[in-house]
């Protein structure tokens, strides 16, 4: 039985049961067992047998990553400072979990995110439509989690900016360094069929691990939402060559 590559060997049914056929009966060859085994290797290895979490697709940070940070950087980004006056738009209470890919928390991760404001306007300096800037929306927050993983922010609903579907931007940092720059869509936007950065994570399987779903929250009497959005870092806190 000649096989041409591992892979080949590994999908085509029949030359499988072949094998097992001739295995049995003591008829394989030597070679064609040494290349069952060093695929079995591989496949241990690449962690395919293993049941992995796939991790979160890395995508563009985009051009308004704050260039001046706001003073305030909490976690709630509806009210700044001791203000009492709330950003426009409709209230979001965005959290999940920060795990690796066996579905381990990682705590002490620092999760940011920056987004639009009611208005569609980011705090960067360069934004489009920055006069119509909502003077009460902090524009940026960040949150460490704790030995759950869990990270958790109060925003509001992105919107449209042009060219964009409604997004959040985030990134996530161990120890100071960035491991994971991404974004999270609003499901069922019908800007996501034709967003750029949604198709630049890949395939269908892959874009869905960039979009949440943003659920009126129970008993809200103000029509607040939630959503719930888990960050699956593809590297580990101690995977020092990741630069």
């Amino acid at each position: 039985m000649v096989v041409q590559s591992t892979m080949e060997f590994f999908t085509r049914t029949q030359t499988r049961r072949d094998f097992f056929r001739q295995l049995a009966s003591g008829a394989a060859s030597l070679s064609t067992f040494a290349i069952f085994k060093e695929e079995l290797l591989r496949l241990t290895e690449s962690g395919t047998y293993q049941d992995l979490l796939q991790a979160t697709p890395q995508v563009t940070e985009g051009p308004f990553y704050p260039n001046k940070m706001p003073l305030d950087k909490d976690n709630d980004l509806i009210l700044i400072g001791s203000s009492k006056i709330a950003a426009l738009g409709q209230i979001t209470h965005l959290a999940g979990k920060i795990t690796d890919r066996t579905g381990a928390p990682i705590k002490n991760a620092v999760m940011e995110i920056w987004q639009v404001d009611g208005n569609g306007v980011y705090i960067h300096t360069g934004s489009d439509n920055g006069d119509k800037r909502d003077p009460n929306f902090q524009g940026f927050g960040q949150f460490e989690t704790d030995s759950t993983g869990m990270y958790k922010f109060r925003t509001v609903k992105p919107i449209a900016y042009p060219g964009r579907a409604p997004h959040i931007h985030f990134k996530v940092k161990i120890k100071g360094k960035e491991v994971l720059t991404s974004q999270i869509l609003v499901a069922g936007d019908p800007g996501n069929a034709r967003d750029g950065v949604l198709r630049s994570a890949g395939n269908a399987e892959a874009q869905k691990l960039l979009i949440a779903a943003f659920d009126p929250l129970k008993d809200s009497k103000a029509g607040e939402l939630q959503a719930k959005f888990n960050v699956i870092l593809g590297i580990t806190p101690e995977d020092d060559h990741h630069h």
